[in-house]
């Protein structure tokens, strides 16, 4: 791929993430102002529509989100996977929780008037998750063994502009991914399509040069789905060795450092701990 056309890429991925509004519905109105508050945690869940799940891995992407649909807390569901076959980044959904009112607030507003804001704000988390659900069904259904390339360090470094965005007190990214690149710049995978053993030093030389790394601004990193392949939902699992899980992982965990990111956890394929709330 022309380094203009790949700029031109990352602009419309970088287009279609802005381009998204908040899908949850405030409990504050004009008879109820709330203050301009920074959110407390912000989740990006970044879904790579080339890597399939079994059931297992899906549920545990949504058990996973569930604990950080609390107050003053936001999210984003980003599907990506190879913008030059027409998946472009895209945010399926994106929205946030409000803030718990003051106690001096509270006291000058009505009990009808009240009520009705606590029902609202009771009844939040439970639409957000709702609004969660379907945007993680429409990814999930969307991903394909079909697609010929994926373009993990292209999507991660546009991901990073909108983590960077974020006033938010703590970020956290859940990346749903085998985190095999396979584009213009590498490919993780050898002739038999399973995975490579790479040379991280050599590998990260080649990100670098081609301007892949990112900002993720102190975002905590979360992986779920490292090193799967196409068999592998369907139960005819091949092997990969520990040498190559190891070498593929220092990879990450170079880049993301390089990129303002701490990977917390490399899930291969799943996370041994739930994520951290803070």
């Amino acid at each position: 791929m022309k380094y203009a056309a790949f700029l031109l890429g990352m602009a419309v991925m970088a287009s279609a993430i802005a381009g998204q509004s908040d899908a949850v519905p405030s409990c504050y109105d004009s008879k109820l102002p709330t203050k301009s508050v920074p959110l407390d945690t912000e989740l990006f869940v970044a879904i790579d529509q080339s890597t399939l799940l079994d059931n297992a891995l899906m549920q545990s992407v949504a058990d996973n989100i569930r604990p950080l649909l609390a107050q003053n807390n936001g999210f984003s569901i980003i599907t990506f996977s190879a913008y030059t076959q027409g998946r472009y980044m895209e945010v399926k959904v994106s929205g946030k929780l409000d803030p718990a009112m003051d106690t001096s607030q509270r006291n000058d507003i009505s009990k009808p008037l009240l009520a009705k804001f606590d029902q609202c704000m009771a009844k939040q988390a439970q639409y957000a998750g709702q609004l969660i659900g379907t945007a993680l069904r429409n990814a999930f259904d969307g991903t394909s063994s079909e697609i010929a390339k994926s373009d993990v360090l292209g999507s991660l470094k546009a991901i990073s502009l909108k983590v960077r965005e974020s006033t938010a007190r703590n970020k956290v990214v859940l990346l749903v991914s085998d985190m095999l690149e396979n584009s213009s710049i590498s490919s993780f995978y050898d002739k038999g399509q399973s995975v490579r053993k790479i040379d991280p030093a050599k590998e990260m030389k080649l990100a670098e040069e081609s301007q892949m790394i990112g900002d993720f601004s102190g975002a905590r990193i979360y992986v779920i789905g490292a090193g799967l392949l196409s068999d592998d939902a369907n139960k005819s699992k091949r092997y990969r060795d520990p040498k190559t899980m190891q070498a593929l992982s220092a990879f990450w965990q170079t880049y993301f450092e390089k990129s303002k990111g701490q990977l917390v956890e490399f899930g291969q394929p799943a996370l041994l701990n739930p994520i951290r709330r803070n």
